[in-house]
């Protein structure tokens, strides 16, 4: 591929990629270039699978942008049964809680809360409602108490998530009487890993918060307990979501099939 771009640049006379020992980055007309070719190689790429769908059978790789709390979606049964039921799609998963444009980042479809779901996008259930609790284990219970309200959470020694370095912390939602609002605590650990969250609430940390679904082991085990229920109410669960019914290549229209299928 580097040979490739270079007999590239020669035949152009100018650069597209700035290189160093230690990294590559497009320049300014490698950058301009790429903008200008982008459509005709998604259109080549549409074309490609279209081809690929005469034969009748979906294959091809299949890429899918999937945020990394949609258990399940990750959880491992359910991409499992559909690579043996469609052996020729190579699925291409990135986990990512990265907010963008699907489409124009050349990825098929996403998995995400129907929330978070631009209102033009096809959206295909993949979960059923889900709920959303702050956890701790007895071993820290034990110690500093349960909080009563949400509004105590302030008062003790928080598990915190952020998708990124450069963003706040989660605002930790809950809601009341048909009321919703969220909370501000002030983590006393912060981290983009959702493990080890898990891993310090278990440790007796302090207390954390996600999706039910995320921490259900835990909570069958004994290692941690729900806290603030009255507050947690349910809402809209995970979609699968892209952007048109139209021209669907057999690959992703095999997804849709499948996952409606299940939730029969």
């Amino acid at each position: 591929m580097s040979q490739t771009v270079r007999r590239l640049e020669d035949s152009l006379g100018f650069p597209l990629l700035q290189r160093t020992t230690r990294s590559v980055r497009t320049t300014e007309a490698g950058e301009r270039l790429l903008a200008g070719v982008a459509p005709a190689i998604a259109e080549l790429g549409v074309a490609l699978d279209a081809a690929g769908d005469l034969r009748g059978t979906p294959s091809g790789r299949l890429r899918l942008a999937v945020s990394s709390i949609a258990e399940t979606f990750l959880s491992g049964p359910l991409l499992a049964e559909f690579g043996v039921r469609f052996p020729d799609v190579q699925l291409d998963v990135t986990v990512t809680d990265e907010e963008f444009d699907i489409v124009a980042h050349g990825y098929d479809a996403g998995v995400r809360l129907g929330e978070l779901i631009e209102r033009d996008m096809v959206t295909v259930p993949v979960s059923g409602a889900q709920r959303q609790f702050a956890f701790a284990s007895p071993k820290y219970l034990k110690k500093f108490g349960a909080p009563k309200h949400p509004r105590e959470l302030v008062n003790h020694r928080c598990i915190g998530w952020r998708r990124a370095a450069d963003v706040a912390p989660y605002r930790w939602e809950f809601g009341r009487n048909g009321r919703d609002f969220d909370v501000a605590v002030d983590p006393a650990v912060t981290t983009n890993d959702m493990w080890l969250m898990i891993r310090l609430a278990v440790a007796g940390g302090g207390i954390t918060f996600g999706m039910e679904d995320t921490f259900q082991p835990w909570l069958t085990s004994g290692a941690l307990v729900r806290l603030l229920e009255a507050y947690s109410p349910k809402f809209d669960g995970f979609h699968l979501y892209f952007p048109s019914r139209k021209n669907m290549p057999l690959k992703l229209r095999a997804l849709v099939d499948f996952l409606k299928e299940r939730r029969r």
